[in-house]
């Protein structure tokens, strides 16, 4: 399935206090690769950037200036996203907005939903790892990626960053373009041959019986206190 994460920068935090979108930033993934093919726009709100979110992305009002309105980019939007799953870290929040972008436009369209399946990458990070922090700086010390160009916050650098964090959650292993080799698959035949061969045999231990009686026990008791009961017995 084609998948698109996203993110946005907006004027300030609160629906409620008037704040609008400001950026877009997207980008595709397709069989678990990143393709190179991006989305990215810089809008004209029509109004003022607050100084605590300036702090944040960096983004100027003088900068917005001369950009087009949401509703003057929407086309090629919608036409990026339509169809695909759309990965966002803390949807409600990206959403939010985007819900009321398409709702003052002359578009038919009101809910971002209508034209894409939506995840929650920051609900997903809770479920696997539960009592840590999952934002997308955290998630990628986890991860080991690489987000030292993030000074300030970008709706492309962080959709970029959420696609390789989306990999790595999912356990797959992570491409950056389409069709790219893995280093080990570009050595020759026989260097891989020779690091292969290089390493001595595994030795086998076979289990005293007082350790498979051991062993057997502990799995009894994680059947009787487990709801499921232990899968390992059932393979026994």
């Amino acid at each position: 399935m084609r998948i698109v994460a996203l993110d946005t920068e907006t004027t300030g935090l609160e629906l409620s206090g008037g704040h609008r979108i400001i950026e877009l930033g997207c980008v595709e993934i397709e069989n678990r690769r990143l393709t190179g093919n991006e989305f990215r726009r810089l809008l004209n709100p029509g109004r003022k950037v607050d100084a605590a979110a300036f702090e944040v992305h960096g983004i100027s009002d003088e900068e917005l200036s001369d950009k087009p309105t949401f509703a003057e980019a929407e086309d090629e939007f919608v036409e990026f996203i339509a169809g695909a799953e759309v990965i966002v870290h803390n949807a409600a929040f990206d959403v939010g907005f985007l819900d009321h972008e398409l709702s003052l436009t002359s578009s038919p369209l009101n809910k971002l939903e209508s034209v894409c399946a939506i995840t929650d990458t920051l609900q997903m990070a809770k479920t696997r790892h539960p009592g840590q922090r999952n934002s997308i700086d955290s998630l990628c010390k986890r991860y080991d990626i690489d987000a030292s160009a993030r000074e300030k916050h970008g709706a492309l650098l962080d959709a970029q960053l959420l696609a390789q964090v989306y990999l790595a959650m999912t356990g797959g292993q992570i491409s950056l373009v389409l069709g790219e080799e893995s280093r080990a698959d570009k050595r020759p035949a026989t260097a891989r041959r020779k690091t292969a061969d290089s390493h001595a045999p595994l030795t086998r231990y076979e289990p005293t019986n007082e350790e498979k009686a051991a062993h057997e026990a502990l799995l009894n008791k994680i059947d009787t206190l487990s709801n499921d009961g232990c899968l390992w017995l059932e393979k026994m």
